[in-house]
């Protein structure tokens, strides 16, 4: 049963499936498969979470403010009115006098308000510049993101879930290994909380040493990524002090997975 559960893991399937790029049949065989073993339950709501993850960094927020600047520079228009005046033959030098008054003081007003406009518009044309850098900052940042994803479903990418034991009970983390492209990723799942004092510390163990692959922490839950390490036998997460240790060890371990031989 368990090899009939592997087989089905590394086919792929699941991948393909969460994708929408299954064929009906496909689509069943899936399902099924996800409705009678946890184990593949597990895996999909881990794959689940990781689309979650790309969703969420697709999110590009304007500067605050510009829509309604944009608003307020389209509502204000100058408006030239236009005043009647009487004409008299007796009065024509005075009304004459007035026009060039109104006229003199309305091109001042007019004047003023232009450059008020003329200076919004210099605003505007500025926030939309930075909108647009923000826009390819954040385009940027998806494609990495998707160029991560990418990775979680390259046919070579090993998968690794590390799970806490009595110390942590609760403690989850995926690892994703490609010895090909020489690439490493983690997901922090869940992590048990420690007092102010201790925090979480990646390792990978070689025959004879143990490497620093980081610090975890539950509030950055985003990938990840980590040094690959060649010739790496194992992973483990220990508790040490706040900050990190600069050498690991195993009875500090709350977690630990081998890694397959020709990684």
């Amino acid at each position: 049963m368990k090899n009939k559960v592997h087989t089905f893991l590394e086919s792929g399937l699941l991948d393909q499936y969460l994708i929408g790029e299954t064929s009906p049949v496909e689509t069943i065989e899936v399902e099924s498969y996800i409705a009678k073993y946890p184990e593949v339950k597990e895996e999909y709501d881990i794959l689940q979470e990781h689309l979650e993850l790309v969703a969420k960094s697709q999110a590009i927020i304007p500067p605050s403010g510009t829509l309604d600047a944009i608003i307020a520079a389209i509502d204000k228009k100058p408006v030239i009115q236009l005043h009647s005046s009487r004409k008299s033959p007796f009065w024509l030098s005075i009304a004459a006098s007035i026009a060039a008054l109104i006229f003199a003081g309305t091109s001042y007003l007019l004047y003023n308000q232009n450059q008020t406009l003329l200076n919004e518009n210099n605003t505007i044309a500025d926030e939309i510049f930075d909108l647009r850098d923000d826009i390819n900052s954040n385009n940027d940042k998806l494609d990495d993101v998707m160029r991560q994803f990418m990775k979680l479903n390259n046919p070579e990418t090993e998968k690794y879930v590390l799970r806490g034991n009595d110390r942590a009970k609760d403690l989850k983390t995926v690892a994703y290994i490609n010895p090909i492209e020489k690439s490493s990723l983690i997901d922090v799942v869940s992590l048990p909380e420690l007092t102010e004092e201790q925090c979480y510390q990646m390792w990978a163990k070689l025959q004879d040493k143990m490497v620093n692959l980081g610090i975890l922490d539950i509030s950055d839950r985003k990938l990840k990524s980590v040094p690959y390490i060649e010739d790496a036998i194992s992973l483990s997460i220990t508790i040490e002090p706040k900050g990190g240790n600069k050498n690991g060890s195993i009875e500090n371990s709350v977690a630990q997975i081998p890694l397959k031989k020709d990684n």
